[in-house]
């Protein structure tokens, strides 16, 4: 087949390498002229995952068999839309895809329905009269972006409508949500809805950088719950997969976890990002990638994961403003042991301005221990180690933003 990917970071290596190793054609969209994936694929266009005009034009004129995107928000919903309007198979309709991508309607059905979460408005604009009978904190976020653009936590009315008026420029539909935020440990579930069933992958807290404003997460750690907590998520899991009408399918939730009370932030019927498909099988044993695309080409995958370890970290890399050259230290810290898999999610050339969001990131890495002092111990040497070479050969990373109890 010709397959069409949409999308084409690190993430969509996998995905690319996956359905290569089966034979199939690909043809990667992405907006970057030299994205990580480009060289895995049979042929690059230039073009937004976004521009639904533009990837449809694409489809017809290639003739692809099939399109897809693996690990990404906003695309899944371009995948829908296409696959629905060309009669090429897809595991979500485009209703679907709509009510799991745009977080305005997915709050509205979680409230509906009693599905626990934070008290909430939509709004078009910078109005202060929305937010009557809210209290501060608050969180404003767009109501259809990913990478955790425009989301910014506030504590004044002031504060908010500058974040009111970035959230609604990031937004297409030009609307953010504003809800109280909710105080606990952040936590990202991994499921796969089998049949209509939620069937446990992993869970992981986010830990973040310390901030008083933005959601940067430095890190994905595990262990991250207990046993009565990950009963109550997968019953949260299960009322979503039957409430939004998801059968088979991946199903990512993150979540607010303070001992008893749990409310759910947001969900996607998707993996999650930033390697988070080699974290999911390291943590479960399920190859889910492999899975992944046994369900994109029409199968119906099942699973039956197992825990494999006892302390897990997937960190991300961070930097200051700079042009990204290389990093230096991973294959030496692989090669000891020190860490599991890396990743790099930016290629040579890259401008990198900020520290704020997931797209921000020019690399990450996994690492597992068996016990905590030797998890402090491999990520302490390995954040010694590890540097990130600008153009001008300067190590641009930002060291020490893991705090290791």
């Amino acid at each position: 087949m010709k397959i069409l990917v949409l999308a084409g970071g690190a993430d969509q290596i996998a995905l690319i390498k996956e359905l290569k190793s089966r034979g199939h054609v690909v043809i990667l969209v992405d907006y970057f002229d030299n994205p990580p994936a480009k060289s895995y694929a049979d042929k690059h266009i230039v073009a937004s995952t976004l521009d639904v005009d533009a990837v449809y034009d694409i489809a017809v004129k290639e003739h692809v068999d099939l399109v897809c995107t693996a690990c990404t928000d906003q695309a899944l919903l371009t995948v829908a839309f296409i696959s629905e309007k060309l009669g090429l198979p897809c595991y979500l309709s485009y209703q679907t895809g709509l009510n799991v991508t745009n977080k305005a309607y997915m709050k509205r059905v979680l409230c509906e329905n009693k599905i626990p979460t934070a008290k909430y408005v939509v709004t078009g604009k910078a109005d202060l009269s929305a937010i009557e009978g809210f209290r501060f904190p608050l969180v404003v976020k767009p109501v259809d972006c990913n990478s955790s653009k425009g989301v910014k936590k506030v504590a004044t009315e002031k504060d908010l409508i500058i974040a009111l008026n970035e959230a609604i420029c990031y937004s297409r539909t030009k609307t953010a949500i504003i809800e109280e935020y909710k105080s606990g440990i952040e936590i990202s579930a991994d499921y796969y809805i089998e049949r209509g069933k939620a069937k446990y992958l992993s869970a992981t807290a986010s830990l973040k950088i310390r901030s008083k404003d933005c959601f940067t997460i430095i890190c994905s750690d595990y262990p991250a719950i207990d046993e009565e907590q990950e009963k109550r998520i997968t019953q949260i899991a299960q009322q979503i997969s039957q409430v939004f009408n998801l059968d088979d399918c991946p199903l990512l939730m993150q979540l607010i976890v303070n001992g008893e009370d749990i409310n759910i932030i947001e969900f996607s019927a998707r993996m999650g990002g930033g390697a988070k498909y080699k974290l999911i099988e390291v943590l479960s044993g399920e190859n889910i990638m492999k899975k992944y695309v046994d369900l994109i080409l029409g199968e119906k995958p099942s699973f039956a994961p197992q825990k494999q370890v006892n302390y897990c970290k997937m960190v991300y890399l961070y930097c200051y403003p700079g042009k990204f050259d290389h990093v230096e230290g991973f294959e030496e810290l692989k090669s000891q042991g020190y860490i599991d898999e890396y990743f790099l999610y930016k290629t040579k050339g890259m401008r990198i301005d900020k520290a704020k969001t997931s797209g921000d990131r020019p690399a990450g890495y996994l690492v597992t221990a068996d016990n905590k002092e030797d998890m402090k111990s491999k990520i302490s040497h390995i954040d010694e180690t590890l540097k990130v070479i600008s153009s001008d050969s300067i190590d641009i990373m930002m060291h020490g933003l893991i705090e290791i109890q």
